[in-house]
């Protein structure tokens, strides 16, 4: 049984944090957030203890170390930008990371990540889950297997209403959350470089508070791509059946279905981790750049590769 310490319990992604680490059979020890609405730790672990402030969970992670009962790994579920930060503070307390979606929001930081997992022996993991998907796997096995050098033409879409919450919350500054390519994209970029290599051109069409879109030429495929939080964007039959997302991948005019399978997936990826087969520094590295050359680029004024909801969104 490997001891836990998990920081940011009270986010929207923690729950499955806790669920992965209770489905491997091991323990969480310690939780932080400034939050104190973390009930749900009352459903898996009945002795985790909780701090509301870093200072008193950091003496208390460094009073185990020293008492020979260390936590093994710190499952990180804080704001963007703090990630870097908390990897940096796992290695310190000679932990293994566990860290959500995106690892840092610039590139350059992994470059100091990697000295530090390498002066402690320790590693920093993320979470990669459509890696682990079956379809996605399926999809991956398939495009490395086929014959030629076909290019494919693929259309992504991933529409995620959020109300006005997001924009007060810490994910609608693009200084802390990376902005919408980063905060909604950044699974999908991932996947898309995973299996179609890497990039080529990047033209970017849109990049505002709610909305991003974009073109770009992988090595094996040529991507329109358009992310938003509007819920006005959503299809119309999604918009009659109430449904707040809708989520679309097209190759060559064919859907590809990944929308169910999520469930397990955060456990998945725990297992994997726990039998060293963690996704690290390196698999991260191309979609942190991509994402941060999305947010850095200027805006193109050429739609001709443009996604088709960009009239929409206008």
């Amino acid at each position: 049984m490997k001891k836990f310490a998990l920081m940011g319990v009270g986010g929207y992604i923690a729950p499955r944090h806790i669920e992965a680490i209770n489905n491997t059979g091991n323990d969480l020890v310690a939780a932080l957030d400034k939050n104190d609405s973390v009930g749900i730790l009352d459903r898996y672990f009945m002795k985790t203890r909780f701090f509301t402030e870093f200072e008193r969970f950091d003496r208390h992670l460094e009073k185990l170390r020293r008492n020979g009962t260390p936590v093994d790994y710190v499952s990180i579920c804080s704001p963007n930008y703090l990630h870097d930060a908390h990897c940096r503070f796992a290695m310190r307390i000679e932990a293994d990371a566990i860290c959500e979606k995106p690892l840092v929001l610039n590139p350059w930081n992994i470059d100091a990540l990697q000295e530090l997992e390498s002066e402690h022996q320790k590693k920093i993991n993320t979470i990669l889950q459509l890696r682990l998907h079956p379809n996605i796997i399926e999809l991956k096995n398939k495009i490395d297997n086929a014959s030629g050098d076909h290019i494919y033409d693929i259309d992504l879409t991933y529409i995620t209403s959020r109300g006005p919450w997001y924009q007060t919350s810490w994910k609608g500054d693009v200084s802390k959350s990376g902005g919408v390519a980063n905060n909604i994209g950044i699974h999908f970029f991932d996947m898309l470089l995973w299996i179609f290599g890497g990039v080529k051109t990047n033209a970017v069409h849109r990049f505002d508070t709610t909305r991003a879109a974009g073109y770009l030429e992988l090595k094996k495929a040529r991507v329109r791509w358009y992310l938003s939080l509007e819920k006005e964007d959503l299809p119309h039959d999604a918009q009659q059946k109430g449904q707040p997302t809708y989520r679309s991948i097209t190759i060559d005019g064919r859907e590809i279905e990944f929308s169910g399978g999520f469930t397990d997936l955060h456990t998945r990826s725990y297992e994997e981790i726990l039998a060293g087969r963690g996704f690290g520094l390196a698999e991260v590295r191309p979609s942190i750049q991509l994402v941060s050359d999305i947010r850095n680029s200027d805006i193109s004024t050429s739609k001709a590769d443009g996604h088709p909801y960009l009239k929409k969104g206008s």
